[in-house]
C-alpha cells in the first residue's frame, strides 16, 4: 500500500481563557523545546477546516468542542490563513514537490480549569501562560503572531459561523 502523504492544509487553534491565558503544548517528536498551540492537517481534502480544528483539539488535548457541546460556542474561525514553507525536517511527510502549507487560524475560549489530556505520542507537556508570554515561547512565527492577535478576536464567538447568539 502506498504511503499516505499529509495534506498541505492545516489548522492552528489558539486555546485560551477569558483572562487571555493561552494553552501551549510541547511537541514530542523533537528534543528541542518546541512549544505550540494545537495544529494539524486535514485527513481528507473534503474535510472542512472547522471539522479539522474540532478533531485536532480533541486528539491533542482531550478537549471536546464538537457541535452540541458547551465549548462549541467558544470555537471561532478567525478568517485568517497563513501560507508558509514547510520546515525541511517535515517535508518527507508530504507528497514530493509539496513545499507550502496553508494554515487556517481558529480560537477556542475555554473556562479556567478545563482539563487537558495530552496525546503522549504527540506532546509531552502543557502549560497555561498569559498570551504575551505564550507568544514568546512559540517556535513558530505564525503561531506567535496568532496569539498576539488574541485581544482583537476575543469579542468574536458563535456569530462568526452565523449562529444565533
Amino acid at each position: 500500500m502506498p504511503k499516505a502523504f499529509k495534506i498541505p492544509e492545516s489548522v492552528l487553534v489558539v486555546i485560551y481563557t477569558a483572562a487571555l491565558d493561552v494553552l501551549l503544548i510541547r511537541r514530542a517528536d523533537t528534543t528541542e523545546d518546541f512549544w505550540q498551540s494545537v495544529t494539524g492537517s486535514k485527513d481528507d481534502v473534503l474535510d472542512s477546516f472547522e471539522a479539522t480544528a474540532i478533531r485536532e483539539v480533541a486528539e491533542e488535548t482531550g478537549i471536546d468542542c464538537q457541535p452540541g457541546t458547551p465549548l462549541y460556542a467558544g470555537l471561532q474561525d478567525w478568517g485568517l490563513e497563513n501560507v508558509y514553507s514547510i520546515y525541511a525536517r517535515w517535508l518527507h511527510r508530504y507528497a514530493p514537490g509539496t513545499i507550502h502549507n496553508t494554515e487556517r487560524v481558529f480560537g477556542l475560549q475555554v473556562p479556567v480549569g478545563t482539563p487537558v489530556r495530552l496525546s503522549p505520542r504527540e506532546h509531552t507537556a502543557y502549560q497555561w501562560l498569559p498570551y504575551q508570554e505564550a507568544a514568546e515561547m512559540c517556535f513558530s512565527p505564525s503561531n506567535a503572531e496568532a496569539i498576539l492577535m488574541l485581544p482583537r478576536f476575543t469579542g468574536l464567538v458563535a456569530a462568526t459561523r452565523g449562529d444565533a447568539a
